[in-house]
């Protein structure tokens, strides 16, 4: 029975850390090798090798092949290629590591990978481009949608392959397990090589990396003003905090953003994230908050628009030394600002403060 040793342990963050590398690149790929890793792929399946497309983004792919779905690409082969390299592969491995030390290797290089940057990252591009095809939907061009091949199982996408990657090379060079080094030789060229992958028969388009990515501390992607995500061609994602923004609020600095917004604004998220970023102070300013009770110096608001899932309002303090002011949200179902006062305090009733604040 294969057990790992604390030395072996003590490296997993090295092969973690090297394929999340791999897998968040913003290196252009080098076409002549990503050429030579999908010749090999074909080969590996039994397909000749095809003509490579080479597009800037997943957006440009797809309106590369939307002209050609028609006509004489042939069979989709994504499935084909995972099957018969990545699959193949992992099970491989899988046999060799039993299910305790399989679950041990996971949780500590594949599921980081995958739930702090991978998954998300996957998850914005593809909403982007869903929310890009929508609008050409809506000019006509429904076939786009319907096709749906970015969805389907004729995808590689290299980021899911790199989280592979961390555990699949740590069994090899930590490990020792024996492998066919043919397949690990074809995994790992089409993911340092290549991005995302859409190989028909006769044809294969090659995606390249993006050409900037940010994340913020918390390991969500994140930018202020500027793209998140950005390809070559311009295809750009928009985030906030992990909260995919669209292009006319995202290229805005979040010090810039209007509470106005908010009366238009449809996705509940954004909305979210503009009401946490302008404030309650500025919303109540700029959307003029109606005053529904004042005790003492404390007011109680409403914004009388709907901004939000619930009513919003507001408990607005006033320091009489300072004149500072600060506003809280509360509870929908308080009337008075005595009441919000006392849910803003656990319950304490206000009258009971020996020092107000």
């Amino acid at each position: 029975m294969i057990a790992i040793t604390p030395e072996q342990t003590a490296l997993i963050p090295t092969y973690r850390e090297k394929w999340r590398l791999i897998g968040l690149s913003i290196k252009p790929i080098d076409r002549p090798q990503a050429t030579a890793a999908i010749h090999t792929a074909y080969n590996i399946i039994g397909f000749p090798e095809p003509e490579i497309i080479f597009c800037d983004s997943p957006y440009t792919a797809l309106q590369a092949v939307e002209p050609l779905i028609e006509g004489d690409l042939g069979s989709e082969l994504g499935r084909e290629i995972l099957n018969k390299i990545h699959t193949r592969l992992y099970n491989q491995l899988r046999y060799k590591l039993g299910m305790e030390l399989q679950n041990q290797v996971y949780s500590q290089l594949y599921d980081p990978l995958f739930y702090q940057w991978i998954g998300q990252l996957h998850d914005r591009i593809k909403d982007e481009l869903l929310n890009r095809f929508i609008g050409e939907l809506d000019s006509g061009c429904d076939s786009i949608l319907n096709r749906q091949f970015f969805y389907n199982n004729n995808c590689i996408v290299s980021e899911f392959s790199a989280c592979h990657g961390s555990w699949v090379d740590f069994c090899i060079s930590v490990l020792k397990l024996e492998i066919d080094r043919s397949l690990y030789s074809a995994f790992q060229s089409l993911v340092e090589n290549c991005g995302w992958i859409y190989p028909f028969e006769k044809m294969c388009f090659v995606c390249d990396r993006p050409i900037q990515l940010h994340f913020d501390s918390e390991y969500l992607l994140h930018a202020e003003g500027q793209p998140a995500v950005e390809f070559a061609d311009k295809f750009s994602v928009y985030s906030y905090r992990g909260v995919r923004l669209p292009e006319t609020i995202g290229q805005v600095p979040p010090h810039s953003w209007q509470a106005s917004w908010l009366l238009t604004e449809q996705n509940a998220e954004v909305r979210r994230v503009l009401i946490q970023a302008i404030g309650y102070r500025r919303i109540c300013q700029e959307l003029q908050a109606t005053k529904l009770d004042t005790w003492q110096e404390y007011t109680l608001l409403k914004i009388e628009n709907n901004i939000d899932l619930e009513p919003i309002y507001l408990l607005k303090m006033t320091c009489p030394s300072t004149g500072h002011v600060h506003v809280l949200r509360v509870q929908p179902k308080v009337r008075s600002a005595k009441e919000a006062i006392s849910w803003v305090n656990w319950g304490i009733d206000p009258e009971e403060f020996q020092v107000q604040t």
